[in-house]
């Protein structure tokens, strides 16, 4: 009995690690629906489309035509589609892969499956064994900014895929977090890339001055508006003075003395908390308020990317805390309304 008993535990712990082994080609798989038009066409249908009136609004080759059902069937397991009388539909994941859907994610999956990004995790063993800072540096000879410098139509990706992920956080701030903009002058969001998140502050708060601080070959196209403006700079040498600076996905790309670094000449450019100034920050908090398995799994996901392409980490409050008072900041105030993130004042 007892030799029965382990073989069952083998065969689940075998099926356990085939499926971890696999998870990649969902993301591939995910990529190739997207760049074949499926939930677009699925959209555009109307009403739950059958499998031989997706195979005939697609364009692949007639002797593939087969082998569609194949991928409705994992993506359909996988949670973006589901079989309504006889037909697909979209689930509510599946309709951020659509090109008319304001929150879409197209330009993150396209991102996060380029080349350049995979083949990091190709070089995770090496990386262990020699002195480089990330694996990207080990599997490209140059570190992840470097290389984005060099390559405009891989940094223009990156830039597509901060702004797609933006526009979301930006609808839950402006919603639930809009508070957090009152009584403010002046803004500098700094690293803000094209500026999806300061154009959207500087909408809705037209008497707020909203500047976008990043490197000069990323803001060199942008053109501002009335009460935004583009400015070349380097954060890990000085930020702009405002009486807010906004860091949206910045920190986690950054080692914890380059975070001091950055949050100290944040502290320079505001005035003190009791005329209003503060830094505002999104990011992660691991082992925070989200329990559930999926949002935890994300989270380790994407300290595992952040890993990958700048040797750099998601951090628990306990490390957070750390940071802000080694950067001489006096206290801080976490708003978990984003999700997996989190919303952070930071005051001086």
């Amino acid at each position: 009995m007892e030799r029965v008993e382990n073989l069952t535990e083998l065969l689940a712990a075998q099926n356990h690690v085939g499926n971890q082994i696999l998870n990649f080609r969902k993301s591939a798989s995910l990529k190739c629906a997207i760049e074949l038009g499926i939930p677009d066409a699925i959209n555009q249908h109307g009403k739950p489309i059958t499998l031989s009136e997706l195979v005939s609004a697609l364009p692949i080759n007639p002797s593939k035509a087969n082998h569609i059902y194949r991928l409705m069937r994992f993506l359909s397991n996988a949670g973006f589609f589901v079989l309504q009388d006889q037909g697909y539909a979209l689930t509510a994941a599946g309709r951020l892969l659509l090109k008319e859907e304001p929150f879409n994610l197209r330009a993150f999956i396209f991102y996060t499956g380029d080349p350049v990004l995979v083949k990091p995790w190709n070089s995770l063993t090496e990386w262990f064994r020699n002195d480089d800072p990330s694996p990207f540096h080990t599997a490209h000879g140059k570190n992840f900014w470097a290389y984005a410098a060099e390559e405009p139509n891989f940094a223009n990706l990156f830039n597509e895929a901060m702004a797609n992920d933006s526009t979301l956080t930006v609808q839950v701030m402006m919603t639930q977090c809009k508070f957090v903009f009152d009584g403010l002058t002046s803004l500098v969001d700094v690293g803000g890339g094209t500026g999806a998140v300061a154009r959207a502050i500087a909408q809705n708060f037209p008497n707020l001055e909203c500047v976008v601080c990043d490197l000069p070959h990323v803001i060199a196209d942008q053109e501002g508006t009335e009460n935004l403006d583009f400015v070349a700079g380097d954060m890990l040498e000085k930020v702009p003075a405002a009486d807010a600076i906004l860091l949206k996905w910045i920190l986690h790309d950054w080692s914890d003395d380059d975070c001091v670094k950055i949050l100290k000449n944040c502290k320079e450019a505001i005035p003190g908390r009791d005329k209003g100034g503060k830094v505002i920050i999104i990011d992660m908090i691991l082992e925070s308020h989200m329990k559930d398995d999926e949002s935890v799994e994300t989270q380790f996901v994407v300290d595992m990317q952040m890993l990958m392409c700048f040797g750099a980490k998601e951090r628990t409050e306990k490390e957070w805390a750390k940071l802000f008072q080694d950067a001489g900041f006096s206290d801080y105030k976490v708003l978990p309304v984003l999700g997996v993130r989190c919303l952070i004042e930071v005051y001086p």
